[in-house]
Parts: C-alpha cells; structure tokens; sequence
C-alpha cells in the first residue's frame, strides 16, 4: 500500500563503502533519511521561530523573564 501524500525522489552520492555496509545490515535507507530530513526541518523552523520571538521582544522593550511571567499569568486568569 502506497503512501497517501506526494512524494519525490531525493537523489545523493555517498561513500561506496558506506552504500555497502548500509545494503548489507539491511538498513531502510528511505526511512532513516526521512526521519532524519523531518527533524533537521523541525529543528530548523525551531530555530527561526525563537529568533523571531527573540527580535519581537526585543522590540518590545521587555526581558524574557518578563515575558514568560505574563504568559503564566494569563494563563492562570483562564
């Protein structure tokens, strides 16, 4: 059964060994890459949004520390 989402091929050169030992553990090279690709995209969006959170409150004239203990406090208003 086929994936429900697009997808595309993804070509890379690696190590000719590397492409050996990898066929011959048996290793799920679609997999490993994908899970690997999904996360170094998490990270990085991760990175921008605090960036981004960091310029914003800079701009805003008030520290982190500040700004988390208006967070809680709207939250505890709920």
């Amino acid at each position: 059964m086929g994936s429900l989402l697009p997808t595309t091929v993804l070509s890379v050169r690696i190590d000719k060994r590397l492409k050996e030992e990898i066929e011959e553990l048996g290793i799920d090279v679609r997999t490993v890459v994908e899970r690997a690709l999904r996360e170094e995209v998490r990270k990085v969006k991760l990175e921008r949004f605090k960036r981004l959170v960091e310029k914003a409150l800079s701009s805003m004239e008030i520290s982190i520390d500040e700004w988390i203990k208006a967070v809680k406090e709207t939250r505890l208003e709920r």
